[in-house]
């Protein structure tokens, strides 16, 4: 509901609001498995409803220029034929095209991965996933650079330069993980960014580029040389406190100096912050290791830091991957656990960077082929039936807020939309008993269920003076019993393959949140007083 004065005359807990600008990190992109992937029915339909419902904007992805993409054709196929070489190499978009328009129609715009390298231009294939990625050094950069001026080019003749300006380009995904995302040295990935970044801007200068979308912070030396070094990792895997370390990001300090050396460009600085690690001690013997609950904003924190004091000063920064773990076999992700975690995570870090791109949105994800079972730990904030899981109603709490931050609380955020004067709030019980824990991960759900022990509630409770009296606030609230689509499946007794009525019924479940209704008083006084259990969200909106 609309105030009835400026905010000035708002009153949050009888003080006047800091009114500042809240950046919706959270929405401004969220991620996506394989390019692939978005050619299925089920996964356009989960993006619309994340456009619609959850505020997309940006959608980011890998494998635009894999071989199933079909973008790069050195022969004619074949079929069941032997494959005629082509004279020339030809490049078709027929399902790019698809791709890009369906994320257009939605509402949306692509956050572009330039990757991964086609098979005929690989100096090393299949290293990679089920469907086997090539993510290896160009055979002649030249080729590679032709194939991305062809296909920014074809962009901007489908779209118009208008639209494609508004792409940012980002040149591959976690270079630093070799021999997986990336076969070559840190060199070699610099001298690709440096052949793309020219590629882009001499298409047109305004067009956005940059990286290095390096995969995680690390408190040792393994990635300070041209190749991953295990044997460095290994005071990390013993720490008997990894918190006590001096996390830092990967290559960007080395990515800045080779940029700024040779003048190249850097729109946006990318990289992922996953607050997990994983250190091989002496033996070989792999520790997976859980940081603390605010280890994201500490390092988006450095991050900023970095970037003011760097030749860059104005580059963005734009964390292109986020999850509690980068696993899509973690049970966490499928919980009421990670709701609050991951509102608390985007409100902390709202003032630090552009965008946090949630990975990802859907189940619909294939790096370890589909899912077993309906919650087998995927990222998504929905499953592959379409269930909404908890982590799907945080997000839509989190784009119901405004742009204008009232007051920043330490269980939550009042807001006000600059557009229409609506107020909305966002409250969370992330449980002080976790003390400075964040979330480990499991590959069981049965086995994150200790946690629902885990306490106490907390009371909730503020005055929002200065609204229309009488206006109504739809009040919703996720907690274990409202919502809770995981528990449920379990308490079924966790089926493998669901029938068409076990999904009408958990759909009921997953969307059966706790609704009430608040009123403004005749003072024009909206009084909050709620007990939230242990894990609980709870948004406040002006009712429709």
């Amino acid at each position: 509901m609309s105030v009835d004065a400026s905010p000035s005359t708002l009153l949050i807990d009888g003080r006047s609001p800091a009114d500042v600008a809240l950046r919706h990190i959270w929405n401004e992109c969220i991620g996506a498995g394989r390019a692939n992937e978005a050619l299925r029915a089920d996964w356009q339909n989960h993006f619309r409803e994340a456009v619609d419902v959850l505020g997309a904007r940006y959608v980011r992805f890998h494998g635009i220029f894999h071989d199933d993409m079909f973008v790069y054709r050195a022969s004619d196929g074949g079929g069941f034929g032997p494959a005629t070489v082509l004279e020339t190499p030809v490049y078709t978009f027929a399902y790019v095209d698809k791709v890009f328009d369906a994320i257009l129609d939605a509402g949306a715009r692509p956050f572009v991965e330039l990757g991964f390298m086609p098979r005929e231009l690989a100096t090393q294939t299949e290293t990679l996933f089920w469907w086997k990625a090539h993510c290896s050094p160009p055979k002649d950069m030249n080729a590679w650079v032709e194939l991305v001026t062809t296909t920014v080019d074809h962009w901007i003749e489908r779209y118009g330069i208008d639209e494609v300006r508004t792409w940012p380009f980002e040149v591959w995904n976690e270079p630093n993980l070799v021999p997986n995302f990336w076969t070559g040295t840190r060199t070699q990935y610099f001298e690709l960014y440096e052949a793309t970044a020219t590629a882009i801007k001499a298409i047109d200068p305004q067009l956005r580029v940059g990286g290095p979308s390096t995969s995680v912070f690390v408190p040792d030396a393994r990635y300070e040389g041209e190749y991953h070094d295990p044997s460095l990792e290994v005071e990390t895997a013993v720490a008997s406190d990894p918190d006590d370390l001096d996390w830092q990001p990967v290559w960007i300090h080395e990515f800045i100096e080779y940029c700024a050396e040779r003048d190249l460009p850097i729109d946006f600085l990318s990289t992922h912050l996953y607050p997990t690690d994983y250190a091989a001690d002496s033996l070989g013997k792999v520790s997976a290791i859980t940081r603390h609950k605010d280890a994201t904003y500490a390092d988006l924190q450095l991050m900023r830091k970095i970037i003011e004091n760097s030749p860059y000063p104005d580059a963005e920064l734009h964390i292109t991957e986020w999850s509690t773990s980068p696993s899509s076999r973690d049970a966490i992700h499928d919980t009421l656990f990670a709701a609050p975690y991951i509102v608390r995570a985007f409100l902390k870090g709202a003032p630090l960077a552009e965008s946090i791109s949630y990975w990802t949105f859907t189940d619909v994800f294939e790096e370890g082929g589909g899912g077993i079972g309906p919650f087998h730990g995927g990222f998504g904030f929905v499953n592959e039936n379409g269930l909404h899981k908890p982590t799907f109603h945080a997000m839509a709490m989190l784009a119901r807020l405004g742009d204008r931050l009232l007051a920043e609380l330490p269980d939550g955020a009042i807001t006000r939309s600059s557009a229409t004067g609506d107020v909305a709030a966002i409250f969370y019980n992330y449980p002080a008993d976790m003390g400075k824990a964040g979330l480990a991960s499991h590959h069981r759900y049965a086995d994150t269920r200790p946690l629902a022990d885990v306490g106490p509630a907390s009371r909730v409770q503020h005055t929002i003076e200065g609204l229309t009296p009488g206006a109504r606030f739809a009040v919703e609230i996720l907690d274990w019993d409202h919502g809770n689509v995981a528990e449920a499946w379990h308490q079924m007794g966790a089926p493998r393959n669901l029938s068409r009525q076990d999904v009408v019924d958990l759909q009921h479940v997953a969307d059966g949140l706790d609704r009430r209704t608040l009123a403004v008083d005749a003072d024009g006084v909206l009084t909050i007083d709620v007990d939230l259990a242990p894990w609980a969200v709870m948004s406040i909106a002006p009712a429709a």
